[in-house]
């Protein structure tokens, strides 16, 4: 046994010298490409216990193709882990494309999502959110998103949704609410869309509250869309809505979003597109 150890030990001491390899002056075999040392001294009392002076050493070309090996192994973790995020993280797989790079500058207030994200340590910590506010279409859920995928990018968790598909997901799982809402609260940030479009039953509401007051408790930060006005949400038509609207007020900082209203853009643009198909055609047609 202790011979096929022995054998095993030696075998990895071995270098197997290349062809431009050479012997230098110290008596180590030297790579014949980079001209640095493969193999390296033992220190003397190792060298006793081996039975040999010298061991396997990695040339400067060996360890630049490693270091090369294990970047492209760590990139491919990387987005690997990004992309299964990602795919949690999300509940419209559209949103991953919501990021900075996509940014079309229409949204002035995309500054505030650069600095969510450059400080999130001190957002985290001090339990910091946003309540994106303003008219239909006017950047609001582009902004939280470009926040989402910036972060998950870092490798941060982030769990983006809406309020109606919450109340569905909960409607769904009538014996498992609290771990759901307790799913939802363990993501480092939580990005709820929409609040106001979910249906105002007495039920909903409820439901709404619990998510909310759930994320309070879990002192971790929350990021909430809305259509409403500021005014509406710090004067509530009802008890209901106030519990709500308070607990969100509270956690999260009011950002107007004032963005251009990009779905109209876009309708236009398909507008005039389809208008110069129809002229193409009418002037193809006077030709024949």
């Amino acid at each position: 046994m202790t011979s096929v150890y022995e054998d095993m030990i030696l075998k990895m001491a071995e270098v197997k010298p290349e062809a431009e390899d050479y012997t230098g002056e110290d008596g180590l075999l030297y790579c014949g490409k980079c001209r640095t040392p493969k193999e390296a001294f033992f220190p003397k009392e190792t060298a006793a216990w081996f039975g040999r002076d010298r061991h396997p050493a990695e040339c400067d070309c060996q360890r630049a193709q490693r270091l090369e090996r294990e970047a492209a192994e760590q990139r491919r973790k990387h987005l690997e882990t990004v992309a299964d995020l990602k795919r949690r993280g999300f509940s419209d797989k559209a949103m991953q494309e919501w990021n900075f790079a996509n940014d079309n500058g229409h949204t002035p207030q995309m500054n505030f999502a650069h600095a969510f994200v450059a400080e999130w340590e001190d957002m985290k910590e001090k339990n910091i959110g946003y309540l994106l506010w303003g008219k239909c279409d006017s950047g609001k859920s582009y902004l939280a998103g470009c926040i989402a995928n910036a972060l998950m990018e870092k490798e941060i968790p982030v769990r983006m949704t809406n309020f109606a598909t919450v109340l569905n997901d909960l409607a769904a799982t009538f014996d498992g609410k609290n771990a759901y809402i307790e799913k939802l609260c363990s993501y480092p940030l939580l990005i709820l869309d929409d609040l106001g479009m979910e249906r105002g039953t007495e039920y909903g509401l409820e439901q709404v509250y619990n998510v909310i007051d759930s994320r309070y408790r879990s002192n971790k930060p929350l990021i909430v869309t809305t259509n409403l006005t500021l005014e509406e949400l710090q004067k509530p038509q009802d008890t209901a809505h106030n519990r709500i609207y308070s607990r969100v007020t509270g956690m999260c900082v009011p950002v107007l979003c004032t963005g251009r209203q990009n779905r109209k853009h876009i309708a236009q643009e398909k507008m005039e597109y389809l208008k110069s198909l129809m002229n193409k055609e009418r002037s193809t047609a006077y030709d024949r």
